[in-house]
């Protein structure tokens, strides 16, 4: 079959099209091979629960925030609704005001009597970076590892309770096996009011929380009786003056 001059120019534009709609697709599977996904699309908040007095969507940045006019009682979290995080990689930004407070909850459970409240594992941060990284248990054993610190966490005795084993806001049931740094170094691998990235990998017992790619505190949770293994997703924010609080690009692979 002869083809005219016009039809050939229409062809190989086509063709071209083609050519560039495969390699697009080839592009956008080669970033998904690293195994993380999304959990908010930047559009909407779709498949969260939260109270919209607090949190709300910018230019697709997550944005939690407590003004004069909203202080808040106890903390609130917005959580992700069909999420359960068992072993998993998380990584995020995040930009925290200088008076923030707040922090990324994993294989956390909602607290039902209280509308928005979690009690779980919790990647801290604050914005004058005195707990920033450090690993705390909402609504539970409180502080299990400070920031530069590498832990080992044993079960409590049978018979007491969980104010029993807590001195300070801290876990007394915990040895701490190293040091993961100079604490001021550490604080200075933080950028004020500036965007960081969260890193967390979790796998088993063990807990790891990263800044800008420094480990920064290690768990290992041998405590039988209170450590959990699997939870829900949530970030807070926390009772006190005003502050506001910014996450964007929100990821999570399983492990």
């Amino acid at each position: 079959m002869r083809i005219q001059g016009n039809h050939v120019i229409i062809l190989l534009i086509t063709i071209s099209l083609i050519t560039c709609s495969c390699s697009s697709s080839r592009h956008s599977n080669s970033v998904s091979k690293d195994g993380y996904q999304l959990i908010f699309d930047g559009k909407t908040l779709d498949g969260w629960e939260y109270d919209p007095v607090y949190w709300r969507l910018e230019n697709g940045i997550l944005i939690g925030e407590v003004t004069p006019s909203t202080l808040l009682k106890r903390n609130s979290f917005i959580i992700k609704k069909d999420l359960i995080t068992r072993d998993f990689d998380l990584k995020v930004d995040y930009r925290v005001s200088l008076n923030g407070n707040s922090g990324i909850n994993y294989r956390s459970e909602p607290v039902d009597s209280l509308p928005y409240a979690m009690r779980g594992y919790q990647a801290d941060i604050d914005g004058q970076n005195l707990y920033t990284a450090q690993n705390y248990e909402e609504r539970g054993r409180t502080t299990l590892a400070y920031r530069g610190q590498k832990v080992i966490i044993n079960t409590p005795e049978a018979s007491t309770s969980l104010k029993d084993n807590i001195k300070n806001n801290a876990w007394t049931k915990t040895i701490v096996t190293g040091t993961l740094g100079n604490a001021d170094s550490l604080k200075g691998a933080v950028k004020n009011e500036d965007w960081n990235e969260y890193h967390l990998i979790i796998k088993g017992n063990r807990l790891l929380h990263y800044i800008n790619g420094i480990l920064m505190s290690d768990v290992t949770d041998n405590d039988n009786t209170n450590r959990k293994f699997s939870g829900r997703l949530g970030v807070q924010v926390h009772v006190g003056g005003p502050m506001k609080i910014e996450y964007r690009n929100f990821r999570i692979k399983e492990l």
